[in-house]
Protein backbone atom coordinates (compact mmCIF):
# COMPACT_ATOMS: atom_id res chain seq x y z
CA UNK A 1 0.00 0.00 0.00
CA UNK A 2 1.48 3.13 -0.64
CA UNK A 3 1.97 5.61 1.83
CA UNK A 4 0.55 8.98 1.82
CA UNK A 5 1.86 10.79 5.17
CA UNK A 6 4.96 13.27 5.08
CA UNK A 7 7.87 12.64 6.14
CA UNK A 8 9.62 13.33 9.06
CA UNK A 9 12.64 12.05 8.94
CA UNK A 10 15.47 11.65 5.79
CA UNK A 11 17.89 8.63 6.41
CA UNK A 12 20.53 9.09 3.66
CA UNK A 13 23.62 7.47 2.58
CA UNK A 14 24.41 7.43 6.52
CA UNK A 15 27.84 5.56 7.38
CA UNK A 16 29.31 5.93 10.48
CA UNK A 17 33.24 4.06 10.88
CA UNK A 18 34.57 3.87 14.44
CA UNK A 19 38.40 4.31 14.71
CA UNK A 20 40.80 6.98 13.73
CA UNK A 21 40.83 6.21 9.99
CA UNK A 22 37.07 6.49 8.27
CA UNK A 23 38.33 7.44 5.18
CA UNK A 24 40.39 4.61 4.86
CA UNK A 25 37.62 2.72 5.87
CA UNK A 26 34.84 3.57 3.44
CA UNK A 27 37.52 3.41 0.67
CA UNK A 28 37.44 0.24 1.24
CA UNK A 29 33.50 -0.30 1.69
CA UNK A 30 33.81 1.06 -1.68
CA UNK A 31 35.90 -0.88 -3.43
CA UNK A 32 33.54 -4.26 -2.10
CA UNK A 33 35.03 -4.98 1.47
CA UNK A 34 32.88 -6.29 3.54
CA UNK A 35 32.96 -5.44 7.57
CA UNK A 36 35.10 -7.93 8.92
CA UNK A 37 37.75 -7.58 6.16
CA UNK A 38 37.69 -3.98 6.70
CA UNK A 39 38.39 -4.47 10.45
CA UNK A 40 41.19 -6.90 9.61
CA UNK A 41 43.15 -4.20 7.51
CA UNK A 42 42.55 -1.25 9.21
CA UNK A 43 41.64 -1.94 12.98
CA UNK A 44 38.34 -0.10 11.90
CA UNK A 45 34.94 -0.93 12.66
CA UNK A 46 32.59 -0.33 9.86
CA UNK A 47 28.84 0.34 12.51
CA UNK A 48 26.70 1.86 9.58
CA UNK A 49 27.20 1.93 6.00
CA UNK A 50 24.93 3.55 3.03
CA UNK A 51 21.69 3.59 5.56
CA UNK A 52 18.79 5.48 3.59
CA UNK A 53 15.41 5.13 4.75
CA UNK A 54 12.57 7.54 5.46
CA UNK A 55 10.69 7.72 8.95
CA UNK A 56 6.77 9.11 7.90
CA UNK A 57 4.76 11.12 10.38
CA UNK A 58 3.19 9.07 13.05
CA UNK A 59 4.92 6.21 11.87
CA UNK A 60 6.15 3.81 14.75
CA UNK A 61 9.11 2.29 12.53
CA UNK A 62 10.94 -0.46 14.24
CA UNK A 63 14.50 -0.84 13.78
CA UNK A 64 15.43 -4.63 14.28
CA UNK A 65 18.62 -7.21 14.38
CA UNK A 66 20.57 -9.17 15.98
CA UNK A 67 23.63 -7.90 18.69
CA UNK A 68 26.03 -6.31 16.74
CA UNK A 69 23.65 -5.39 14.00
CA UNK A 70 24.36 -1.60 14.35
CA UNK A 71 20.53 -0.73 15.60
CA UNK A 72 21.86 1.23 18.74
CA UNK A 73 24.06 3.09 16.67
CA UNK A 74 21.60 4.52 14.32
CA UNK A 75 18.73 5.53 16.96
CA UNK A 76 22.15 7.40 18.06
CA UNK A 77 22.98 9.12 15.02
CA UNK A 78 19.17 10.19 15.00
CA UNK A 79 19.85 12.33 17.64
CA UNK A 80 23.43 12.99 17.23
CA UNK A 81 24.54 11.10 20.72
CA UNK A 82 26.97 9.27 18.21
CA UNK A 83 28.22 11.84 14.97
CA UNK A 84 28.30 10.39 11.92
CA UNK A 85 30.93 9.60 9.29
CA UNK A 86 28.88 10.62 6.25
CA UNK A 87 25.47 10.79 5.04
CA UNK A 88 22.28 12.70 5.67
CA UNK A 89 19.56 12.63 8.71
CA UNK A 90 16.88 15.67 8.07
CA UNK A 91 14.21 16.09 10.04
CA UNK A 92 12.03 19.72 9.05
CA UNK A 93 14.54 20.53 6.79
CA UNK A 94 17.28 20.44 9.27
CA UNK A 95 20.11 18.14 8.17
CA UNK A 96 21.71 17.18 11.84
CA UNK A 97 25.06 16.47 10.90
CA UNK A 98 25.92 19.83 10.14
CA UNK A 99 24.23 21.66 12.79
CA UNK A 100 25.89 23.20 15.07
CA UNK A 101 26.57 23.26 19.47
CA UNK A 102 23.66 25.47 19.55
CA UNK A 103 21.34 24.60 17.02
CA UNK A 104 21.93 20.85 17.94
CA UNK A 105 21.10 21.44 21.46
CA UNK A 106 17.90 23.22 20.52
CA UNK A 107 16.98 20.51 17.60
CA UNK A 108 17.08 17.81 20.27
CA UNK A 109 15.01 19.86 22.70
CA UNK A 110 12.03 20.54 19.78
CA UNK A 111 12.27 17.02 18.15
CA UNK A 112 13.86 14.05 20.00
CA UNK A 113 12.57 12.71 23.25
CA UNK A 114 14.46 9.42 24.60
CA UNK A 115 13.10 6.15 26.17
CA UNK A 116 16.32 3.65 27.59
CA UNK A 117 16.34 0.06 28.64
CA UNK A 118 17.43 0.66 32.20
CA UNK A 119 14.40 3.10 32.51
CA UNK A 120 17.03 6.14 33.67
CA UNK A 121 15.20 7.36 36.73
CA UNK A 122 16.40 9.31 39.49
CA UNK A 123 15.72 6.88 42.64
CA UNK A 124 15.31 10.53 45.01
CA UNK A 125 12.74 11.79 42.82
CA UNK A 126 9.16 10.43 42.74
CA UNK A 127 6.95 9.68 40.13
CA UNK A 128 5.70 13.23 38.89
CA UNK A 129 9.64 14.85 39.64
CA UNK A 130 10.38 12.34 37.39
CA UNK A 131 7.85 12.34 34.89
CA UNK A 132 8.44 17.07 34.85
CA UNK A 133 12.50 16.47 35.09
CA UNK A 134 12.84 17.59 30.83
CA UNK A 135 10.63 20.45 31.59
CA UNK A 136 12.40 21.56 34.71
CA UNK A 137 15.74 21.63 32.40
CA UNK A 138 13.91 23.63 30.18
CA UNK A 139 12.86 26.07 32.97
CA UNK A 140 9.51 25.62 32.25
CA UNK A 141 7.14 27.17 35.19
CA UNK A 142 6.05 24.60 38.16
CA UNK A 143 2.96 25.06 37.69
CA UNK A 144 2.49 24.28 34.08
CA UNK A 145 5.17 21.17 34.25
CA UNK A 146 3.19 19.96 36.77
CA UNK A 147 0.68 20.06 34.74
CA UNK A 148 2.22 18.62 31.69
CA UNK A 149 3.77 15.47 34.23
CA UNK A 150 0.18 14.79 35.27
CA UNK A 151 -1.09 14.77 31.85
CA UNK A 152 1.68 12.29 30.87
CA UNK A 153 1.04 9.97 33.97
CA UNK A 154 -2.22 9.70 33.35
CA UNK A 155 -1.85 8.34 29.51
CA UNK A 156 0.42 5.62 30.87
CA UNK A 157 -2.10 4.36 33.65
CA UNK A 158 0.07 5.78 36.52
CA UNK A 159 -2.74 7.94 37.87
CA UNK A 160 -2.19 7.95 42.06
CA UNK A 161 1.48 7.22 41.82
CA UNK A 162 2.53 10.24 41.38
CA UNK A 163 4.36 11.01 45.00
CA UNK A 164 5.90 7.39 45.16
CA UNK A 165 9.70 6.79 44.92
CA UNK A 166 11.03 4.63 41.82
CA UNK A 167 11.87 1.87 44.15
CA UNK A 168 8.04 1.30 45.33
CA UNK A 169 7.27 0.67 41.89
CA UNK A 170 7.55 -3.00 39.50
CA UNK A 171 9.72 -2.65 36.18
CA UNK A 172 6.92 -1.91 33.70
CA UNK A 173 5.67 0.91 36.18
CA UNK A 174 9.19 2.23 36.13
CA UNK A 175 9.50 2.15 32.30
CA UNK A 176 5.83 3.52 32.36
CA UNK A 177 7.42 6.60 33.89
CA UNK A 178 10.12 7.00 31.54
CA UNK A 179 7.63 7.07 29.19
CA UNK A 180 5.59 9.79 30.64
CA UNK A 181 9.19 11.72 30.40
CA UNK A 182 9.46 11.19 27.37
CA UNK A 183 6.04 11.97 26.54
CA UNK A 184 5.91 15.36 28.67
CA UNK A 185 8.75 16.99 27.13
CA UNK A 186 6.11 16.81 23.69
CA UNK A 187 8.74 16.95 21.46
CA UNK A 188 7.94 15.54 17.85
CA UNK A 189 9.95 11.98 17.76
CA UNK A 190 9.73 9.55 20.12
CA UNK A 191 13.27 7.42 19.74
CA UNK A 192 13.01 4.00 22.35
CA UNK A 193 15.82 1.95 22.65
CA UNK A 194 15.16 -1.63 23.71
CA UNK A 195 13.19 0.29 26.07
CA UNK A 196 11.06 -3.67 26.95
CA UNK A 197 13.68 -5.25 26.89
CA UNK A 198 14.89 -5.27 30.81
CA UNK A 199 10.97 -6.40 31.73
CA UNK A 200 10.09 -9.94 32.04
CA UNK A 201 8.24 -11.49 29.12
CA UNK A 202 4.57 -11.20 30.71
CA UNK A 203 5.12 -7.42 31.76
CA UNK A 204 6.77 -7.05 28.25
CA UNK A 205 3.89 -8.39 25.97
CA UNK A 206 1.05 -5.58 28.43
CA UNK A 207 4.06 -2.64 27.77
CA UNK A 208 3.76 -3.80 24.14
CA UNK A 209 -0.07 -3.67 23.80
CA UNK A 210 0.11 -0.59 26.05
CA UNK A 211 2.38 1.58 23.47
CA UNK A 212 -0.08 0.03 20.37
CA UNK A 213 -2.99 1.76 22.04
CA UNK A 214 -1.27 4.63 22.87
CA UNK A 215 0.39 5.24 19.42
CA UNK A 216 -3.19 5.00 18.29
CA UNK A 217 -4.38 7.76 20.28
CA UNK A 218 -1.59 10.21 20.05
CA UNK A 219 0.12 9.14 16.62
CA UNK A 220 3.51 10.17 17.49
CA UNK A 221 6.54 9.39 15.47
CA UNK A 222 8.18 6.81 16.84
CA UNK A 223 11.40 5.35 16.37
CA UNK A 224 11.61 2.19 18.27
CA UNK A 225 14.49 -0.17 18.55
CA UNK A 226 14.84 -4.34 19.43
CA UNK A 227 16.42 -7.35 18.64
CA UNK A 228 13.65 -9.19 19.48
CA UNK A 229 11.63 -10.49 15.98
CA UNK A 230 8.30 -11.46 18.07
CA UNK A 231 8.16 -7.58 19.24
CA UNK A 232 8.92 -6.05 15.84
CA UNK A 233 6.06 -7.83 14.16
CA UNK A 234 3.84 -7.03 17.36
CA UNK A 235 4.28 -2.99 17.35
CA UNK A 236 5.90 -2.44 14.00
CA UNK A 237 4.10 0.02 11.18
CA UNK A 238 7.24 -0.56 9.27
CA UNK A 239 10.34 -2.51 10.07
CA UNK A 240 13.94 -1.69 9.68
CA UNK A 241 15.80 -4.84 9.41
CA UNK A 242 19.82 -4.49 9.84
CA UNK A 243 22.76 -7.27 9.54
CA UNK A 244 26.58 -6.13 9.67
CA UNK A 245 25.42 -2.52 9.72
CA UNK A 246 23.72 -2.84 6.81
CA UNK A 247 20.26 -2.84 5.74
CA UNK A 248 18.85 -6.52 4.27
CA UNK A 249 15.32 -5.16 4.28
CA UNK A 250 12.53 -2.44 4.90
CA UNK A 251 8.73 -3.40 4.98
CA UNK A 252 5.74 -3.80 6.85
CA UNK A 253 5.34 -6.69 9.15
CA UNK A 254 3.43 -8.65 6.50
CA UNK A 255 6.00 -8.15 3.76
CA UNK A 256 9.05 -9.67 6.21
CA UNK A 257 6.59 -12.88 6.91
CA UNK A 258 5.39 -12.93 2.85
CA UNK A 259 7.91 -11.84 0.97
CA UNK A 260 11.43 -12.19 2.88
CA UNK A 261 14.24 -10.23 1.06
CA UNK A 262 16.90 -13.03 0.99
CA UNK A 263 17.86 -16.43 2.85
CA UNK A 264 18.92 -14.77 6.22
CA UNK A 265 15.57 -12.54 6.40
CA UNK A 266 14.22 -16.26 5.89
CA UNK A 267 16.10 -17.69 8.80
CA UNK A 268 14.84 -15.17 10.89
CA UNK A 269 11.31 -15.38 10.21
CA UNK A 270 11.25 -19.31 11.10
CA UNK A 271 9.32 -20.24 13.50
CA UNK A 272 7.05 -17.05 13.74
CA UNK A 273 3.09 -17.78 13.93
CA UNK A 274 2.44 -16.20 10.74
CA UNK A 275 -1.88 -16.35 11.45
CA UNK A 276 -1.13 -13.61 14.25
CA UNK A 277 0.95 -11.58 12.09
CA UNK A 278 -0.83 -12.10 8.60
CA UNK A 279 -4.04 -9.92 7.73
CA UNK A 280 -7.51 -10.19 6.18
CA UNK A 281 -5.92 -8.27 3.28
CA UNK A 282 -3.57 -10.97 2.55
CA UNK A 283 -5.90 -13.86 2.41
CA UNK A 284 -8.69 -11.32 0.94
CA UNK A 285 -10.01 -12.44 -2.62
CA UNK A 286 -11.99 -10.11 -4.88
CA UNK A 287 -16.15 -10.74 -4.63
CA UNK A 288 -17.31 -13.22 -7.44
CA UNK A 289 -20.70 -10.67 -7.69
CA UNK A 290 -22.70 -8.88 -5.68
CA UNK A 291 -26.14 -7.63 -5.72
CA UNK A 292 -27.73 -3.97 -6.10
CA UNK A 293 -29.61 -2.79 -2.85
CA UNK A 294 -32.35 -1.82 -5.92
CA UNK A 295 -32.52 -5.18 -7.90
CA UNK A 296 -35.10 -7.51 -7.58
CA UNK A 297 -34.99 -10.47 -5.95
CA UNK A 298 -35.29 -12.71 -9.60
CA UNK A 299 -32.21 -10.56 -10.44
CA UNK A 300 -30.52 -11.73 -7.42
CA UNK A 301 -31.30 -15.35 -7.83
CA UNK A 302 -30.35 -15.38 -11.51
CA UNK A 303 -26.80 -13.89 -10.34
CA UNK A 304 -26.35 -16.65 -7.27
CA UNK A 305 -26.89 -19.48 -10.04
CA UNK A 306 -25.09 -17.70 -12.56
CA UNK A 307 -21.70 -17.94 -10.19
CA UNK A 308 -22.47 -21.06 -8.19
CA UNK A 309 -23.52 -19.61 -5.05
CA UNK A 310 -26.17 -20.00 -2.80
CA UNK A 311 -25.43 -16.57 -0.98
CA UNK A 312 -25.00 -12.96 -2.00
CA UNK A 313 -23.44 -9.60 -0.43
CA UNK A 314 -25.83 -6.78 -1.51
CA UNK A 315 -24.64 -3.36 -1.36
CA UNK A 316 -25.36 0.45 -2.67
CA UNK A 317 -24.57 2.02 -5.60
CA UNK A 318 -21.28 3.35 -3.48
CA UNK A 319 -20.59 -0.07 -2.72
CA UNK A 320 -21.02 0.43 0.90
CA UNK A 321 -22.48 -3.29 1.97
CA UNK A 322 -26.08 -3.67 3.29
CA UNK A 323 -26.17 -7.08 4.24
CA UNK A 324 -26.63 -10.55 2.95
CA UNK A 325 -29.29 -12.32 0.79
CA UNK A 326 -29.26 -16.29 1.04
CA UNK A 327 -31.06 -18.08 -2.28
CA UNK A 328 -33.73 -19.12 0.06
CA UNK A 329 -35.10 -15.98 1.15
CA UNK A 330 -34.62 -14.82 -2.85
CA UNK A 331 -36.78 -17.38 -3.73
CA UNK A 332 -39.18 -16.63 -0.85
CA UNK A 333 -39.39 -12.82 -1.99
CA UNK A 334 -40.36 -14.06 -5.35
CA UNK A 335 -43.24 -15.81 -3.91
CA UNK A 336 -44.12 -12.97 -1.71
CA UNK A 337 -44.13 -10.79 -5.12
CA UNK A 338 -41.43 -8.31 -3.33
CA UNK A 339 -39.44 -6.11 -5.88
CA UNK A 340 -36.96 -5.64 -4.00
CA UNK A 341 -34.31 -7.24 -2.03
CA UNK A 342 -33.82 -4.93 0.78
CA UNK A 343 -36.73 -6.79 2.97
CA UNK A 344 -35.37 -9.62 3.04
CA UNK A 345 -31.53 -9.70 3.74
CA UNK A 346 -29.59 -11.04 7.05
CA UNK A 347 -27.06 -9.16 9.26
CA UNK A 348 -26.22 -12.50 10.19
CA UNK A 349 -22.40 -12.75 8.81
CA UNK A 350 -19.08 -11.66 9.90
CA UNK A 351 -17.51 -8.38 8.47
CA UNK A 352 -13.70 -7.28 9.58
CA UNK A 353 -11.24 -4.65 8.16
CA UNK A 354 -8.48 -5.54 6.01
CA UNK A 355 -5.37 -5.58 9.02
CA UNK A 356 -7.78 -8.04 11.25
CA UNK A 357 -5.06 -10.33 11.84
CA UNK A 358 -5.78 -14.20 10.42
CA UNK A 359 -6.39 -15.95 13.35
CA UNK A 360 -8.86 -13.77 14.26
CA UNK A 361 -10.83 -14.98 11.38
CA UNK A 362 -10.85 -18.73 11.91
CA UNK A 363 -13.85 -18.18 14.85
CA UNK A 364 -15.46 -16.68 12.84
CA UNK A 365 -16.93 -19.06 10.46
CA UNK A 366 -20.39 -20.23 10.96
CA UNK A 367 -21.93 -23.05 10.12
CA UNK A 368 -23.20 -21.83 6.60
CA UNK A 369 -20.10 -20.88 5.86
CA UNK A 370 -20.84 -17.21 4.57
CA UNK A 371 -17.42 -15.82 3.77
CA UNK A 372 -16.59 -12.84 5.93
CA UNK A 373 -16.59 -9.65 4.36
CA UNK A 374 -13.70 -7.22 4.55
CA UNK A 375 -14.49 -3.53 4.44
CA UNK A 376 -13.26 -0.43 4.98
CA UNK A 377 -13.90 2.58 7.27
CA UNK A 378 -16.66 3.81 5.67
CA UNK A 379 -18.39 -0.18 4.89
CA UNK A 380 -17.20 -0.33 1.57
CA UNK A 381 -16.96 -4.17 0.61
CA UNK A 382 -13.16 -4.79 -0.27
CA UNK A 383 -13.14 -8.40 -0.60
CA UNK A 384 -14.46 -11.55 1.14
CA UNK A 385 -12.35 -14.02 2.61
CA UNK A 386 -13.32 -18.08 2.89
CA UNK A 387 -11.79 -20.64 5.09
CA UNK A 388 -9.97 -22.11 2.44
CA UNK A 389 -7.94 -18.85 1.54
CA UNK A 390 -6.82 -18.84 5.01
CA UNK A 391 -5.62 -22.04 4.88
CA UNK A 392 -4.04 -21.25 1.86
CA UNK A 393 -2.15 -18.20 2.91
CA UNK A 394 -0.59 -19.89 6.19
CA UNK A 395 0.68 -22.51 3.56
CA UNK A 396 2.25 -20.57 1.27
CA UNK A 397 3.85 -17.92 3.93
CA UNK A 398 4.96 -21.33 5.54
CA UNK A 399 6.90 -22.43 2.16
CA UNK A 400 8.50 -18.72 2.05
Amino acid sequence: MEETRPVKIQVRSLSKVFGKQPKKALELRNQGLNRSDILEKTGQTLGLSNISFDVFEGELLVIMGLSGSGKSTLIRCLNRLIDTTEGEIIIDGENIPTLGEKALLECRRRHFSMVFQNFALFPHRTVRQNAEFGLEIRGVDKVERQKTAQTALTQVGLDGWEEAYPNQLSGGMQQRVGLARALANDSSVLLMDEAFSALDPLIRKDMQQELIQLQSKMQKTTVFITHDLDEALNIGDRIVLLKDGEIVQIGTPEEILTKPADDYVRRFIEGVDRSRILTAESAMRPVRTTARDSDGPRTALHRMRDHSIDSIYVTDRDRRLIGLLEAEMASSAIEAKSETITNHLTQDFRKVPPEEPLHNLFAMFSDKSFPIAVVDEQQRLLGVVVKGAVLDELARAGEQ
